[in-house]
């Protein structure tokens, strides 16, 4: 995942990063990590107006997944990636992009020689393309459907079945209203895996700055909460 490159919301030592980095290169539609961070910091820039990269004003099929094919559009709507030039100024994020397809390639040669052709079709198929439907209904129900907590002012949503599926990141709203919090899932009952994840990296040293909504800035986002 790419989510703590976009908004800063914890600092991992960089043996793990570009471990994480790596690990995720394993498909070209979701670009290399300096093109999905560019996406997501447009996204909460412009969020639900005529230059958010995938709007859901222009529907669900496109904030699902049309949005993705037509980078004309997207360069249209928001210009330049000159937001990422943090990442740009790093040799790793800069050699991830000059080779991503090199990284694809490798990726599905070792499945195949691991596995044969089934495991090409059920790994780098069947479970990639459920892969990437899960990661885009954040952009696309997590806009339409389920519930809201907080003033965030746009369409964003809880949708807590998508949550397991999501590792936490259908907690949409949640993370909209707290775009620099590492954990989404702010309730004791709400699911989020990463969450999890960076606590453990956290207690074992290999994540710090970990950032959490303090309980003024939550009361002043509640719905519940007069202002």
């Amino acid at each position: 995942k790419s989510l703590h490159l976009s908004i800063s919301i914890f600092f991992l030592i960089p043996f793990v990063e570009y471990y994480n980095k790596e690990n995720v290169l394993s498909n070209i539609f979701r670009g290399d990590p300096m093109d999905w961070v560019s996406i997501h910091r447009f996204h909460h820039q412009f969020t639900d107006t005529n230059r958010d990269p995938h709007s859901p004003k222009e529907g669900f099929l496109f904030s699902h997944v049309m949005w993705i094919f037509d980078t004309f559009y997207i360069k249209y709507k928001c210009g330049r990636r000159n937001n990422v030039m943090d990442l740009k100024r790093q040799w790793f994020y800069r050699f991830l992009r000059n080779t991503i397809f090199l990284h694809v390639l490798m990726f599905w040669t070792v499945l195949y020689l691991y596995g044969g052709l089934p495991y090409l079709t059920y790994v780098g198929g069947v479970a990639t393309a459920f892969g990437y439907h899960v990661t885009w209904l954040v952009n696309s129900a997590c806009h339409i459907w389920g519930s809201g907590s907080w003033k965030t002012k746009d369409t964003s949503r809880n949708v807590w079945w998508l949550s397991l599926f999501t590792m936490g990141e259908s907690w949409h709203n949640n993370h909209h209203a707290f775009e620099s919090s590492a954990r989404q899932g702010l309730e004791w009952w709400q699911i989020d895996i990463t969450w999890y994840l960076i606590r453990l990296f956290e207690i074992l040293g290999l994540a710090t700055d970990v950032k959490l909504p303090s309980e003024f800035q939550k009361q002043k986002m509640s719905l519940t909460c007069s202002s």
